[in-house]
């Protein structure tokens, strides 16, 4: 039989490449959607799809379950992707914005990742793939909460890399940089319900910079840029390797992140972010 691998947010972007590509490894996927008009839309290419809305407790379990009895009472492996964006000046952030990002960019991914343990613990082995960011690593304007619930996610996810030391589970996260997704266009929901910019003391500089990047891409190509295909690959050898690294940076602009957190002065650092 088939390892199994529970995908999250697979409609389009990382999770939906990484679908494709784990089946065509071999890899029996569960490739999983908030709505069902998307999971219908993987079943016509193949897959395996169901719904799973990880801000949605009742739907995180019922998908969960789905999955198990699909794979037979088994789970080989977690890759928990969905995310959204919130953009905004963090002063103009209403606390209800963060609860909401938080729902889903945290809070229903440890109520996936706390059931698959279980389910790992009683088979005897398992692997957790979490999405974090290049943003889990640094911090830019505008992107506050997303980057809020990404550091997080890297804390939450370190402590339990160590606690899982004991087991035969392996815990693992993937730190994509610029990757082609929908993620700013899906973001303007969030920006426009819960940001009021136009009362704003930075209106000027929603308008010289933000509400452009929101409403007005220029289409240019991120130099750093890399095909969602990059991130499977990292995520196969994340899955395959018999001793997996505890980071996989995705992108030339992730591995620099990296440096620069661990290696520039604050001032430094702020200098150069100042800038992205």
């Amino acid at each position: 039989m088939s390892k199994t691998i529970l995908i999250t947010g697979c409609s389009s972007g990382i999770g939906y490449d990484a679908a494709h590509g784990l089946k065509a490894a071999g890899w029996k996927v569960f490739a999983t959607c908030r709505k069902e008009d998307d999971c219908e839309r993987l079943r016509s290419e193949g897959l395996i799809s169901f719904q799973l809305d990880v801000a949605d407790p009742a739907s995180i379990e019922a998908g969960f379950n789905e999955a198990l009895a699909r794979g037979r009472g088994r789970l080989d492996a977690l890759y928990n992707n969905a995310a959204f964006a919130c953009p905004g000046a963090v002063e103009d952030l209403p606390a209800d914005a963060l609860r909401e990002i938080f729902e889903t960019n945290l809070f229903g991914l440890h109520d996936l990742t706390a059931r698959a343990i279980q389910v790992m613990r009683a088979q005897g082995s398992g692997r957790i793939l979490q999405c974090s960011s290049v943003l889990g690593l640094v911090g830019i304007r505008w992107r506050g909460a997303y980057v809020a619930t990404k550091f997080a996610l890297e804390g939450l996810t370190d402590v339990l890399r160590l606690e899982m030391r004991d087991t035969a589970i392996k815990i693992i996260t993937i730190n994509p940089g610029p990757i082609p997704s929908k993620i700013r266009v899906n973001s303007i929901p969030h920006f426009e319900r819960w940001v009021d910019w136009q009362n704003s003391a930075r209106r000027e500089q929603y308008q010289a910079s933000l509400l452009k990047r929101l409403y007005e891409p220029s289409g240019k190509k991120d130099r750093f840029e890399l095909p969602a295909s990059a991130v499977t690959a990292a995520i196969l050898e994340a899955l395959e390797a018999p001793n997996p690294r505890s980071h996989y940076y995705v992108t030339k602009a992730t591995h620099a992140a990296a440096t620069i957190r661990r290696l520039a002065p604050a001032r430094l650092r702020d200098w150069l972010l100042a800038r992205a």
